[in-house]
């Protein structure tokens, strides 16, 4: 729209309509000028344009529209008066009637637009202007976030009106629903044919999407349905998002595949698409098809780094895959950030052990006049947890409120429990629950449950145990710390008494599994699997490297396994290798020496497997960069980035 002139004075109707007045009606030009966004000439014309003859009737609803944008109220009013005097109203004009509900709307003059409608004879009404009026309304009561208004008028107009409702009812109605009352309009439009009108499909996926994990399941149904040839960029983009922000990752990769492959009809991503993707790869370690996206921003957005979105989503994509130095350049290129930016690098150097450096970054964002908001405050908490900055977390906590105006919340909570856990002050994590001035939830609990695990205090554990169980009892997670708690106590009856309690909820421990992408294909792993095609020489590989590991460690070597194995691996599956020893194994026998291996893993890695991939890191000189659940594991040289605290 163009920028309004600071003048109210007329344009000449050559400048307005390129010729004389002769050539176009007068009432065309005040049309004209509201179309180029000329409002203040456009009601100029009006009230002291020739009088005769005087405006003919197309030229109000555009006066109307004018004055609903320069919000002149009276100017609005007005117009309907002289409408009226004109016989022009209630009915007989429907884009006047439409411009005037519409106008009343946007002023929030809702009763006066109520009362027009309620003047409309609509037994003698066309059914198209009927619906024109009250589309009008329920928009405007959708405007000004008054869904009772909408529901009422929209009951009103299928009941007591007689009128049929359409496309645009909808589009106004489903955004301003309460989730529970979405399938029943989604219901309305399949019965009237309407579902599958492009933008009620799209509007029900982004609404859908709101819903949490269940409603990403329905927007996946309603795209589904959709005709491939009506699925348009923001269809795309919908579902997309609706997997994404819903945690279903995998699902939003796979989709973003499919848009790219012929079944989305040549429809090219935007940046919309591709944070969507990036947040995705980061989520699930997806390198490989997170960097063709980069490589697609490079090569069809000349000026990305201008766009904060996608730049804040290539750094974080970067930070959580293993890539700092890239996430680094890209943060140092940028010509502007935002608190997403820095949050983004700081949570990545917490992620790799680096807390000094994220408190360097918070430190230097601070000085730069970026305030800190809720989730950068996570960030440097948890980077101060992973690195056992145990003073410099306590400062930033206590101070969070006085410093930046940031109260305390649950996750910054279970940061703390989680630093002080890990510090070996299981008392102090304890007392710190028992001040919260809020109810503690299944996360703060969790976190004093894996730091008794850590520092195996049964005691403790039991009752963080009782209390996360009763907030959280199908997280399979809690079960497992607590039976290894039990394990390392040597309290084998604990033990079975775990295990009693996941069968009777039907519940089994998550399988652990690791995947390594080379050469554009995903290679997973699971504990003891025998499936992948190099499972022979996988497995023969493991049990040299294990024979290798107790020379160095001064362990007993069992000869004769590691020769049966070698010998019978095709015949008899070998039991007791965690996935991420079969993932490096097959980066070994496939990579280049002196390059790096990148495994991501969906559980943590377990003491055993540490311990291992540190000599095997020194034994083969080859690093190791594992993800785990929550963080990066750098094996290099025998030592890890982690300093064995994790």
């Amino acid at each position: 729209m163009a920028t309004e002139p600071s003048t109210s004075a007329p344009a000449s109707p050559a400048a307005v309509a390129g010729g004389d007045d002769s050539l176009e009606p007068w009432s065309a030009r005040v049309r004209t000028l509201t179309r180029l966004g000329r409002h203040r000439e456009a009601l100029a014309l009006l009230r002291h344009g020739d009088p005769s003859p005087p405006p003919h009737a197309l030229a109000l609803p555009a006066a109307v529209i004018s004055c609903a944008k320069l919000h002149l109220a009276s100017g609005v009013a007005q117009i309907h008066a002289l409408a009226a005097k004109r016989g022009l109203l209630p009915s007989s004009d429907a884009y006047l009637l439409s411009a005037l509900l519409s106008s009343y709307s946007r002023l929030r003059l809702l009763p006066l637009a109520r009362q027009l409608l309620d003047e409309l004879p609509l037994a003698s009404t066309p059914p198209a202007t009927a619906r024109t009026a009250f589309n009008s309304l329920i928009s405007g009561c959708a405007l000004h976030g008054v869904p009772a208004g909408c529901f009422s008028l929209f009951r009103r107009m299928r009941v007591a009106a007689g009128v049929r409702f359409d496309a645009v009812t909808l589009l106004a109605l489903v955004p301003v629903a309460p989730l529970g009352i979405v399938p029943q309009l989604h219901a309305l439009a399949a019965r009237s044919g309407l579902a599958a009108n492009t933008s009620v499909a799209n509007c029900l996926v982004s609404v859908y999407a709101r819903g949490g994990g269940g409603g990403a399941s329905l927007a996946r149904q309603v795209f589904e349905e959709m005709p491939r040839a009506s699925r348009d960029l923001v269809s795309w983009n919908a579902v997309i998002s609706a997997h994404a922000q819903n945690g279903l990752a995998v699902e939003a990769v796979e989709l973003y595949r499919r848009m790219r492959g012929p079944e989305g009809g040549g429809v090219e991503p935007d940046a919309v698409t591709l944070v969507g993707v990036l947040s995705s790869c980061a989520h699930t370690g997806a390198r490989r098809v997170g960097l063709d996206v980069e490589q697609y921003v490079r090569d069809t957005i000349p000026g990305f780094r201008d766009n904060l979105p996608l730049c804040n989503a290539l750094i974080n994509f970067h930070a959580r895959c293993g890539s700092l130095a890239q996430a680094q350049e890209l943060f140092d290129e940028m010509p502007e950030r935002s608190v997403v930016s820095w949050t983004a690098l700081i949570i990545g150097y917490g992620m790799h052990g680096q807390g000094d450096i994220a408190v360097d970054l918070f430190e230097t964002m601070v000085s730069e006049a970026t305030a800190p908001d809720s989730v950068a405050m996570v960030g440097l908490l948890s980077a101060c947890s992973h690195a056992g900055m145990y003073d410099e977390g306590r400062k930033y906590f206590s101070t969070m409120e006085r410093d930046y105006c940031l109260r305390p919340k649950l996750e910054h909570y279970t940061c703390m429990v989680d630093l002080l856990g890990r510090a070996g002050r299981l008392d102090e994590a304890r007392e710190l629950i028992a001040s919260m001035p809020m109810a503690a939830d299944g996360a703060v609990w969790g976190a004093l449950l894996g730091a008794c695990k850590i520092h195996k205090n049964v005691e403790m554990g039991e009752e963080a145990f009782e209390r996360v169980v009763s907030l959280e009892p199908a997280n399979v997670g809690y079960y497992v710390l607590m039976a290894n708690i039990y394990a390392d106590a040597g309290q084998l009856d604990g033990v079975a008494k775990v295990r009693a309690a996941m069968r009777r909820r039907g519940l089994r421990k998550e399988p652990g599994c690791s995947y390594v992408e080379h050469k554009g294909k995903v290679h997973l792993f699971m504990a003891d699997d025998h499936s992948h095609p190099q499972a022979r020489r996988i497995y023969e590989l493991v049990v040299e490297l294990e024979r290798m590991v107790k020379e160095k460690t001064g362990g007993d070597v069992v000869e004769e396994r590691a020769e049966k194995a070698v010998a019978e691996a095709a015949a008899v599956p070998l039991v007791g290798f965690h996935s991420e020893k079969l993932a490096v194994a097959f980066g070994l026998l496939n990579t280049e020496a002196g390059s790096e291996i990148v495994v991501i893993k969906n559980l943590r890695v377990c003491g055993d497997c540490h311990s291992f991939l540190k000599t095997i890191s020194e034994l083969t000189n080859r690093a190791f960069l594992v993800r785990d659940a929550s963080r990066f594991h750098r094996f290099e040289n025998g030592a890890c980035s982690c300093r064995d605290y994790w």
